[in-house]
């Protein structure tokens, strides 16, 4: 039996016990530890902690992170992320399992980039670039919106079509720029500053700052620390729109709003037109209602008083007559003008899409003309008139001056349908124009 086996000196341990002891051994051994694997199984309890499973090839380990440690992650991991953790190794003693509980994490193999990216976070958020003071809410009925994008960007089309949809009295303004590469922070720089000089004018109220998802590479333009203090300075309330819900940047934190997708920052940007005309029809239903139940009021009143004056004589009958006659007078004034009002109220609900057609085509025609002046600026017309443009071959510099050529000297001559090389036989300086 168990009992004859055990020594006067043997311990007998309970479980709970034993977990502990192995949980101290375990944390005066290994803790803290740096570890790095793959996740699997990610959840997000609804007190905010995250729980999931670190792995690699040889094998794997339960992990928790608490919310306070999730928060200052700068990203929400999901499965199949690649990172590394900071934890204390133990044991839960509930269920005798080892486990990490996770101090930080961030993700491998973009370790500089991302180390970046908290640094200016970091600096920037002490300056107060992401104080929620700063920030305003949107206009309810903006009279344009901005939107700063790729011209060729799927994230356009979402938002052009989402703003066509629900608000297509809305003039839309686009102000492209690369949203990827060297060059894209400063083209968004200089497409935003662009779009503030169109809000001070009062042409728009409210700015897109939007494009799809991508690696932490592909979308580190928006972590530029001139485009945040650029965004900052927004004229009017701005919505960040990059990337899915799960992307986070520096503009993000900078925007007035975040949205978490391009989509649903237009959705953002301007409520659908039928709920304000379904506002409008009701308030003239409110109005309608509340004359009705005034004249109502008046009407009992005169009742009162002709009650309490009853008939003693013949003169007081003709008073309540004339009294009624009034009345009814009052209500018949009041309903006409209910009427009218009622019919003005209609006319300016049916006037307001043929006022959006006016200012649409009225923008069409001003675009035609802008781009009519351009084609006339376009050099190639005047070579189609006979005209040639005399380059250096080398350099590509243009030549306008007789003294700069000399004979036997190369020249390229550019037509309207093609260039050709030719050689200087003399010069002959002539009267200027």
């Amino acid at each position: 039996m168990f009992d004859e086996d055990v020594t006067p000196r043997s311990r007998i341990w309970s479980v709970g016990g034993l977990c502990r002891a192995v949980a101290d051994a375990l944390d005066a051994r290994f803790n803290p530890v740096a570890v790095r694997g793959e996740i699997s199984g990610f959840t997000r309890a609804a007190s905010g902690h995250c729980y999931f499973t670190l792995k690699d090839a040889d094998g794997q380990m339960r992990c928790a992170m608490f919310k306070r440690a999730a928060s200052l992650a700068g990203f929400l991991p999901r499965d199949g992320d690649l990172v590394e953790v900071q934890a204390r190794l133990g044991v839960y003693e509930p269920r005798g399992d080892l486990q990490l509980i996770v101090e930080s994490v961030r993700r491998a193999g973009q370790g500089t980039l991302f180390e970046q990216f908290l640094r200016l976070k970091a600096r920037l958020e002490a300056e107060g670039l992401f104080d929620g003071g700063r920030k305003r809410a949107l206009s309810p009925l903006p009279r344009g919106v901005g939107v700063v994008t790729s011209p060729g960007a799927a994230a356009l089309r979402d938002v052009v079509t989402c703003l066509r949809r629900r608000a297509p009295h809305v003039p839309v303004v686009i102000a492209p720029a690369s949203v990827q590469g060297a060059d894209a922070p400063a083209e968004l720089v200089a497409a935003l500053q662009a779009l503030y000089r169109l809000a001070e004018e009062g042409r728009v109220d409210v700015i897109l700052l939007v494009r799809g998802g991508g690696s932490l590479e592909d979308l580190w333009a928006f972590n530029d620390e001139q485009l945040a203090r650029t965004i900052v300075r927004s004229p009017v309330p701005l919505v960040s729109g990059v990337g899915h819900e799960t992307d986070f940047t520096i503009a993000d934190f900078c925007a007035d709003l975040r949205a978490p997708t391009p989509t649903a920052a237009a959705e953002l940007a301007a409520e659908p037109r039928a709920l304000w005309l379904q506002a409008l029809a009701q308030q003239g239903e409110r109005l309608h209602e509340a004359a009705l139940r005034r004249v109502d009021r008046a009407g009992l009143r005169l009742d009162q008083a002709a009650a309490q004056l009853g008939r003693p004589s013949s003169r007081i009958a003709s008073q309540q007559m004339l009294l009624q006659r009034r009345a009814q007078a009052l209500r018949g004034a009041v309903a006409r003008r209910l009427a009218a009002d009622a019919e003005a109220l209609r006319g300016a609900v049916r006037a307001l899409p043929l006022a959006v057609a006016g200012r649409t085509r009225e923008t069409r025609h001003r675009l035609a003309q802008a781009g009519l002046r351009l084609e006339l600026l376009d050099p190639r017309l005047v070579l189609r008139r006979g005209y040639a443009m005399l380059l250096e071959p080398a350099s590509g510099r243009a030549l306008t001056s007789v003294a700069a050529l000399h004979p036997g000297e190369a020249v390229r001559a550019v037509l309207a349908d093609g260039e050709v090389d030719l050689r200087v036989a003399a010069a002959r300086p002539g009267d200027p124009p």
